[in-house]
């Protein structure tokens, strides 16, 4: 029997790492997927696909890679997702496909999300296109959703067109999520690939601006809308309006699409000596990485414990590693300044009492408990909502709490042959989950229009 034992990957020292923007985790070497791979018990009911937002046959494509076919383990992921490289390092495999795995009832899971990335770096792989079926699509952003949604499409012989605001395709992939957990080469290589395909990348194109919903319905047979949720949440608390105080899109955008950690870009970011990121979900903690590796001394400041914490286990304890300081059970109540510009946060402790709606304990303030943290720049890293440019310059779609947009299962609106995922339906959430919808709107938009 295979080792019941995970193999670990090749991870950078926090000490050097903590100075670039260079990939953290390099994966696995080649011995240690082999011996990985040796491990899927290859389970006829295949229950960690029931954990894979998008379906990925996962016994199949590691039953091909132990056999040697590297390039056939590559095509059966591409079957069903788009993206291998890029789910393989941000996907939270550990509460999805891993999670399911047989393997972890009574040891560790087999490492699902590691073997997928080594697969999807070192084959090399074409996708193929069926006959045109003359079938015009549009898709709004170009996100994760979008770009598996827009896949599908092509590969099922839609000619199809993305349009995305920014001056860069990739949507959150390029601009919320860091150069050292992502690389910005792999989104573009993804990219590249459906450009291949047939897929047709319109940039600086503002739906809701640029274009209207309207008019994309009037031009083409059907419109996808994945436009994310990129609006930022703040706490509306004194002191947010002073010079400082950021919201985690902002700071990461400036960063990561416009490169501003770069010496010779043009874009200017601050610098801050002591940061204070408040948050603890994934934005957090690339938010409190990223302003590290730009020279700060960062504190997180969370409201409940560490076993609330939202983000992946695995990007809290890189985060410690490299020096990011948790400051938990606390909460802002006040950002204090001096001349326009923070000087330090008011916090109070905070003890959890009963649990919330979600199932977590409520976080209580502690009365008379409140201490300051000096501090230059305060990130927040608190959530999203979806963009409302989209749905109120085209107000015949509806939408639910927080601006999202209303869909069925399938991703159908209200509205003939109008189609969302993502982010703009369910609010921040993973690349994964959105891809997943994207998916699932590709198939419902293919089974309207008569191609299925």
């Amino acid at each position: 029997m295979a080792n019941e034992k995970r193999n670990s990957p090749v991870v950078r020292d926090p000490k050097e790492r903590a100075c670039d923007f260079k990939e953290v985790s390099i994966g696995f070497t080649e011995s240690a997927a082999k011996a990985e791979a040796e491990r899927c018990l290859n389970c006829k009911n295949a229950p960690c696909m029931k954990g894979c937002p998008v379906g990925v046959h996962i016994p199949n494509f590691i039953s091909l890679f132990k056999s040697g076919d590297i390039v056939g383990a590559k095509r059966a992921i591409l079957n069903d997702s788009s993206l291998p490289a890029i789910c393989g390092r941000v996907c939270p495999q550990e509460t999805q496909c891993e999670s399911k795995c047989v393997r972890g009832v009574k040891g560790e899971p087999v490492a699902i999300g590691l073997l997928e990335r080594f697969v999807a770096d070192n084959a090399e792989v074409v996708m193929e296109r069926k006959e045109p079926c003359g079938k015009k699509i549009a898709v709004a952003g170009s996100g994760p959703a979008s770009l598996s949604c827009a896949g599908d499409l092509v590969k099922a012989g839609a000619n199809v067109t993305v349009f995305e605001a920014f001056h860069k395709t990739g949507g959150v992939l390029v601009y919320g999520i860091p150069e050292f957990r992502l690389p910005k080469k792999l989104v573009e290589k993804e990219v590249e690939g459906l450009k291949k395909l047939g897929v047709n990348f319109v940039t600086d194109a503002v739906i809701g601006k640029t274009l209207s919903i309207g008019e994309l319905l009037e031009e083409y047979d059907a419109v996808f809308i994945g436009t994310g949720a990129g609006l930022p949440m703040f706490m509306n608390i004194p002191g947010e309006n002073l010079n400082g105080v950021f919201s985690a899109n902002e700071y990461l955008t400036r960063v990561n699409l416009m490169k501003a950690y770069d010496k010779n870009s043009k874009t200017p970011v601050y610098r801050a000596k002591k940061a204070v990121v408040v948050g603890a979900g994934n934005v957090a903690m690339d938010a409190s990485r990223t302003a590290l590796r730009l020279g700060a001394e960062v504190s997180l400041v969370y409201r409940r414990s560490r076993a609330e914490m939202p983000a992946r286990a695995e990007e809290i304890v890189h985060a410690e590693e490299e020096g990011v300081k948790l400051n938990l059970l606390c909460n802002p109540v006040r950002i204090n300044g001096e001349n326009g510009f923070v000087k330090s946060v008011t916090l109070i402790r905070m003890e959890l009492g009963e649990p919330d709606a979600s199932g977590r304990r409520s976080p209580v303030p502690v009365q008379g408990s409140e201490f300051d943290i000096e501090c230059d720049a305060v990130i927040m890293a608190l959530g999203t909502s979806p963009n409302p440019l989209v749905t109120r310059s085209f107000p015949e779609i509806q939408t639910g709490r927080k601006g999202v947009i209303a869909t069925d299962e399938c991703g159908r609106t209200n509205v003939k042959n109008l189609y969302a995922g993502g982010d703009a339906v369910t609010g921040a959430a993973t690349v994964i989950s959105a891809m997943g919808q994207g998916r699932k709107a590709a198939s419902a938009i293919l089974e309207d229009l008569g191609v299925l």
